[in-house]
């Protein structure tokens, strides 16, 4: 059969280094970092005391504040990021089939801080069960679609995928094909993650994942560099609207870039550590490239995983070399993680609206905070370090790897 060719015609963002999309797309061009010392509660106890936080959030201005207490933070942000993306694809809601629009989200995670609060409470009591009623439906991760359908009136398909840090391409793969297939004309899909609480830095601590550089949080995410030493928490979403081309051309949309191809794999080799010879990166990203129709040397730009942890980054540039040979000193390679920190579930997210933004502006955002050169890491490889690098681009991927072995991977190009 014949797939139909999926668009993307809106894009929303929620970031530490932007409140919507052209500010976080400023400002990694520019080399910002997003990363500062947590003040949503006391870390002082913590060996990990920063982390990469929105900031200037009003979200009453989005959502009226009795609606909002009945939701947890990472619902906020995934409406947030949501309403940015339908202004931005023009919608006329009233004039769309709404049957057919869908709403495929991800979060790694859910509303944590949610469960966190509600134990808290607990613990401190006589032991009655004196439980909000909103616990459940703030705390499950797939409260997030349903609050987006609900405030759109989008009947389609409608669920969140959960695959730890892969989850939000996961999303993107899943509406990439229920489009293809024509069983929507349109998809909202995204991630969110509010997991910048006790829990989520307690836990993170407790595997030894996180970056405890508190002397200078601006620098401690520097994925690639000889010193790095774990990863920085970060928090927000993304959401982008997927759309049949024709379907799109019809209403005269604005079209940024086309979703040609997803690809996944699993390592099926431990929980939280990566394969040892990056062999589910291998193999979800040659999914991709077979699922897209397109060579190794069509991709110009990769927008890794890299989380700035020991064991990952290596790993990840040693599947690619794997894959695409020569050619993979060929290409521009970065972390954007270097700047907004690793938002989890929706790390998929923002990393494809960076990939996208590049496409658009034909400009490679940076690796900031490389410092001291890796000696495991092959020096041809250009890894954008520091300044954002001006490329012809025509075609990007974009890596995201999860605990549990996940693997998901998501090809942009321009439009032809």
């Amino acid at each position: 059969m014949t797939f139909k060719r999926v668009v993307v015609t809106g894009l929303g963002a929620l970031t530490p280094i932007g409140n919507d999309v052209p500010t976080y797309w400023n400002n990694l061009a520019a080399g910002v970092s997003g990363a500062g010392p947590i003040t949503k509660f006391d870390a002082s106890k913590f060996r990990t005391q920063f982390a990469c936080e929105l900031k200037g959030v009003e979200v009453t201005q989005f959502i009226p504040r009795q609606e909002a207490r009945k939701m947890d933070a990472f619902t906020h942000y995934a409406l947030i990021a949501t309403d940015e993306a339908i202004k931005d694809a023009n919608l006329n809601l009233d004039t769309i089939d709404k049957n057919k629009v869908g709403v495929i989200w991800g979060s790694g995670i859910g509303g944590l801080k949610s469960f966190e609060d509600e134990m808290i409470d607990y613990a401190k009591g006589d032991g009655t069960p004196r439980i909000n009623p909103f616990f459940i439906v703030r705390m499950i991760a797939d409260s997030a679609s349903g609050q987006i359908s609900m405030r759109y009136g989008f009947r389609g398909t409608n669920y969140v995928t959960v695959s730890a840090c892969a989850s939000t391409n996961n999303a993107i793969i899943d509406a990439l094909n229920y489009i293809r297939l024509g069983r929507l004309n349109m998809c909202v899909v995204g991630g969110s993650e509010a997991a910048v609480t006790r829990a989520g830095i307690g836990g993170f601590n407790a595997n030894r994942a996180l970056s405890e550089r508190n002397a200078s949080p601006e620098t401690a995410s520097r994925p690639y560099d000889k010193d790095r030493d774990g990863f920085v928490l970060g928090e927000g979403a993304g959401s982008l609207i997927l759309e049949e081309y024709e379907h799109a051309q019809s209403r005269g949309a604005k079209i940024y870039a086309e979703l040609i191809g997803g690809g996944m794999s699993s390592d099926a080799y431990h929980i939280t550590a990566p394969h040892p010879d990056g062999l589910g990166a291998f193999l979800a990203m040659q999914d991709a490239l077979n699922d897209a129709g397109i060579a190794p040397t069509d991709i110009d730009y990769i927008n890794t995983h890299g989380t700035s942890t020991p064991i990952g980054d290596p790993q990840e540039l040693k599947a690619i070399h794997q894959l695409f040979g020569e050619h993979s000193f060929k290409l521009n390679i970065s972390s954007t993680k270097s700047m907004t920190g690793h938002l989890l579930g929706a790390a998929g997210a923002v990393e494809a609206i960076a990939c996208i933004k590049a496409l658009e502006n034909q400009l490679v955002p940076p690796t900031i905070n490389h410092f001291t050169d890796d000696d495991e890491i092959d020096p041809r490889f250009n890894l954008t370090f520091n300044t954002a690098q001006a490329r012809s681009m025509t075609t990007v991927m974009s890596n995201a790897f999860g605990f549990g072995g996940h693997n998901a991977i998501v090809i942009f190009r321009k439009l032809s």
